[in-house]
């Protein structure tokens, strides 16, 4: 079983193909001016906080206070992912005997921030178990699932790979 991390959380959420194909080891991210903009803001929010990023095993935690585990988005384009991606966070210090409240902020156009909290509970836990078991079970697949077009996909560093 591999271990799961924050991005195949978001990837499941997002694009399954996607998923497959960065779990598989075929990263086209690297020439994304997309996910060089989120990296540059991750290094913002860092510089501006001590408590800034650590890796937990599996995941990386963008920021963590006395009450919050704070995960940073450059936008809310994908809510559902980033809730599901915290709350693996919140599930894996929940593991490790600490239990926090998550807290969501988006980084908006208009340099405002827009903030959402975020709450692991039962549900919450049993959904990503079923989830870790769709993961692991969708990466070993030999080969990977066939792409569903949606209009963000044309942003996405896959999309030469997966439509043309």
């Amino acid at each position: 079983m591999v271990k799961i991390t924050g991005t195949m959380i978001s990837y499941y959420f997002i694009c399954k193909t996607k998923l497959w194909l960065s779990a598989n080891r075929l990263n086209l991210e690297d020439n994304s001016e997309d996910v060089h903009i989120g990296r540059v803001l991750h290094e913002i929010n860092e510089e501006k906080s001590k408590h800034a990023e650590i890796s937990l095993g599996n995941v990386k935690i963008d920021k963590i206070t006395d009450d919050y585990v704070i995960e940073f988005k450059k936008s809310d384009s994908d809510p559902e992912a980033a809730k599901w991606q915290l709350l693996l966070e919140l599930f894996t210090l929940k593991q490790k005997g600490i239990e926090k409240k998550g807290r969501l902020e988006y980084a908006e156009k208009n340099r405002q921030t827009k903030t959402e909290v975020v709450m692991l509970d039962d549900v919450h836990e049993a959904k990503l178990l079923e989830i870790f078991e769709e993961i692991n079970a969708l990466i070993e697949e030999k080969i990977p699932p066939k792409p569903v077009f949606v209009s963000k996909c044309k942003k996405c560093a896959y999309y030469e790979y997966c439509f043309i």
